[in-house]
């Protein structure tokens, strides 16, 4: 595991704690590697989805959080999207978050890395 990155299983676990803390929920759709698999956050408000988040490597800064995959509602995009992720990188961790004020969440996550 790289200086400075929290193994995956201990941050999707913060990431659970965090939706519950500003309360909503998460569950764990797809487990990965526990050291060092990618993390992928689908992001709901009151069931709608809101957009994925994506956690990837940003060259000598680490990693960065971004906004990925399909924008839209449509559930057959986001699940072509994830099975193509998942094909890709088995050991990805795929996390459903349903959080009030998703927006804030996003750009949060987005903008604190």
């Amino acid at each position: 595991m790289s200086e400075g990155r929290l193994a995956a299983g201990v941050e999707a676990g913060s990431f659970l704690r965090r939706a519950a803390g500003l309360g909503g929920f998460g569950a764990v759709l797809q487990r990965g590697d526990a050291e060092r698999g990618t993390l992928l956050l689908i992001v709901t408000e009151r069931g709608e989805h809101r957009g994925i988040l994506e956690r990837r490597l940003a060259g000598a800064n680490g990693y960065r959080w971004v906004l990925t995959g399909p924008r839209q509602a449509e559930s057959s995009g986001v699940t072509q999207y994830l099975a193509r992720v998942r094909r890709n990188d088995p050991d990805c961790w795929v996390l459903e978050l349903d959080i009030p004020s998703s927006e804030r969440f996003i750009a949060e996550t987005i903008g604190g890395g």
